[in-house]
């Protein structure tokens, strides 16, 4: 595996870049890593490189470029303040463009066949959920997606399989919101969610155990079964 930055189109003819992992041994597919509101971060590109190690191409772009390019923030209490005036900056639709400018890139890569999935936390798990619904990917993997609430206008619009994994201990995504959310969803297997009661937020990256064990298990085979047999 070896990583680099690279630089994508953004549609008003500006770039902006993403943190890419290539895998040594190849299956053909790539995932897209959506940020939480803290950047791209070492968090982030370890769970690029994560992926890699797996197999597939993975690419982290820089979904706040426009409010500052390379915004890699701390989570102690100055670094989720700044954090969060960056989330109230952030504009959602463009953020939405820049993924699917992501996504056309990897799919016009000469070297590339195979299918492309997205996966986000935090805020990015929010941006996953409304990729599956609004763009040409092939599946999508949403880890405690904050706000998906408010956008349950497009799970009619789900074109793609769409996997959610949601802590009971998640103050950001409460049990109210994630029962919303699951009552919206369409059924199995189109879109299936699911829950770790002792779980917080962060889980899969920050210290969660065998919880994260097990969502990570449970993605790779959404995943493997989603964009089939290496290419």
């Amino acid at each position: 595996m070896h990583s680099r930055y690279e630089p994508i189109a953004a549609g008003d003819g500006r770039t902006f870049s993403a943190y890419v992992a290539e895998p040594a041994h190849a299956n053909g597919h790539a995932v897209i890593i959506l940020q939480e509101i803290f950047g791209v971060t070492d968090t982030i590109r370890a769970l690029a490189d994560r992926y890699a190690a797996e197999g597939y191409l993975a690419l982290a772009p820089d979904l706040f470029w426009r409010l500052e390019p390379g915004v890699e923030l701390p989570h102690d209490k100055a670094g989720v303040a700044k954090a969060f005036e960056y989330l109230e900056r952030f504009d959602e639709d463009t953020g939405i463009d820049d993924i699917g400018r992501t996504v056309a890139q990897v799919r016009a890569r000469p070297d590339f066949a195979g299918k492309v999935a997205v996966l986000g936390l935090c805020l990015g798990g929010k941006l996953a959920f409304r990729a599956a619904a609004t763009l040409d990917i092939d599946a999508a993997v949403t880890f405690y997606g904050v706000g998906v609430e408010a956008h349950l206008d497009e799970a009619d619009r789900l074109a793609c399989p769409l996997m959610l994994h949601y802590g009971g201990r998640d103050r950001y995504a409460p049990p109210a919101a994630v029962d919303q959310i699951e009552a919206a969803l369409p059924p199995a297997p189109l879109a299936v969610l699911h829950r770790y009661p002792e779980a917080d937020h962060g889980f899969y990256t920050r210290g969660g155990g065998m919880d994260a064990d097990i969502a990570h298990e449970r993605t790779q085979r959404f995943l493997q079964q989603a964009l089939g047999a290496a290419s």
